[in-house]
């Protein structure tokens, strides 16, 4: 894609393709993005490869970091021809990885076992693990929600996960360590800061209600503590609002030219470079990339930054309308099922109401204290709970109740539901 065509310009301005639960909408045209550009078996495709050689404990060694743990044997960037001989399918894959059987399964499990040791090295080294429920749904043929399911994340996901971050990390930093000080090259970055400690505090002590502990002394110590929150959390009741809130907590990722390090993936150096077909970011890291192999000057640092502003919010304006789709559909999912009984546990609490998050398909809605019959309950703000002032019940953050769908209003994307008393 030339940069200053047609293309490029709508590129630029939608800067990321936007997940909605029944459409896409692309970044650019759907002939390319799914023909053209996709890495169809059997074709030759165009593309710009990141090519490593590693040995068996997934070591890499290049001139500029022999020091470094990760040592990598050889590693190439530049413009290729790939022809691809097989599509796999996450699920086709998962089966080769399970089974230890079929197509190409000696080249799949050789992969899987380096990504093993890739993901263990990053946490090692103070990466933080946050594996948070993507909720999906079954459409019927008008596009109508029949069905709400968890998506459980597998090893065949984080392997390709696990090889587009080594891409990521060690393309952000060849172009960073070509030159240094003054001289340093302007190059797009995906940038995320350590957490707010004032935020992270009162996460901490939410979290230390149920019985986990957050040790803030320094930043490892605060990776180290999450991770093991993330892993003792996994498969119970209060996994996703403890996610949730830790994931609020830290400082959300940008893209920038004036830094280069990832806390919440303890990388020095990272940067978006594995999908140029569905976010603008990784297209200008491409531009840039080809740009100094060539042996080119540094670019325009301004420039580029305020192209990293603009891809930065259009990233946050596409995750808005990727939450409110699936908002609209488990409203959709629940105007069928009014009336019908359900497991929740509180997500939130307001002075109107407390949020509950149904066990079984992740819908959320509200109860309105005023809809609690038997005291009138108010807020505890310090506390994360609503007290009743006659009786002193409370219903805490976390705690699991029982509900009924009360009444859905679609176009407001609101749910409401009413408690059934213990």
């Amino acid at each position: 894609m030339i940069q200053g065509t047609d293309l490029d310009k709508e590129a630029y301005s939608r800067a990321t393709s936007v997940y909605l639960v029944d459409r896409v909408i692309p970044m650019l045209p759907e002939r390319l993005s799914n023909g053209v550009c996709s890495l169809r078996p059997h074709e030759d495709k165009l593309c710009f490869a990141a090519v490593f050689e590693l040995d068996e404990q997934a070591n890499i060694q290049s001139e500029c970091e022999l020091d470094e743990q990760a040592n990598i044997q050889s590693e190439w960037y530049g413009r290729t021809v790939i022809h691809s001989d097989r599509r796999f399918s996450y699920e086709e894959a998962q089966e080769v990885i399970e089974n230890k059987e079929g197509d190409y399964a000696t080249e799949i499990l050789k992969l899987n076992e380096l990504a093993y040791i890739l993901r263990d090295r990053k946490f090692k080294n103070g990466a933080i693990s946050f594996e948070s429920t993507e909720v999906k749904f079954k459409l019927d043929e008008s596009g109508k929600p029949i069905g709400v399911y968890v998506k459980e994340r597998k090893d065949a996901h984080k392997l390709i996960e696990d090889y587009m971050l080594l891409a990521n990390r060690k393309v952000a930093e060849f172009v960073a360590k070509k030159q240094k000080g003054e001289k340093k090259l302007t190059f797009v970055y995906r940038v995320h800061d350590s957490p707010n400690m004032e935020t992270l505090n009162t996460f901490a002590t939410f979290a230390s209600r149920f019985g986990y502990k957050i040790n803030t002394k320094s930043d490892k110590e605060i990776a180290k503590s999450l991770n093991h929150l993330m892993a003792d959390v996994e498969g119970k009741k209060e996994q996703n609002i403890l996610t949730s809130l830790a994931i609020r907590s830290m400082a959300k990722a940008i893209y920038s030219t004036k830094k280069t390090s990832h806390y919440g993936l303890a990388f020095e150096y990272y940067t978006h470079f594995t999908s140029p077909i569905r976010r603008y970011p990784d297209v200008m890291a491409h531009r840039l990339l080809q740009t100094y192999l060539d042996g080119g000057k540094s670019a325009d640092a301004e420039f580029y930054e305020v192209a990293c502003a603009h891809s930065s919010a259009m990233e946050k304006r596409a995750a808005d309308a990727e939450r409110a789709s699936i908002k609209y559909k488990q409203a959709e999912y629940l105007e069928e099922n009014i009336g019908t009984e359900y497991k929740g546990i509180i997500s939130g609490v307001t002075e109107w109401g407390m949020y509950v998050e149904i066990e079984e398909n992740k819908c959320e809605g509200m109860i309105r204290l005023r809809d609690i019959s038997d005291d009138f309950y108010v807020l505890d703000e310090k506390n994360y709970c609503i007290v009743g002032q006659r009786k002193k019940k409370k219903y805490q953050l976390g705690d699991e109740v029982m509900i009924r769908v009360k009444k859905v209003d679609l176009s407001k994307r609101q749910i409401d539901f009413t408690l059934i008393p213990d």
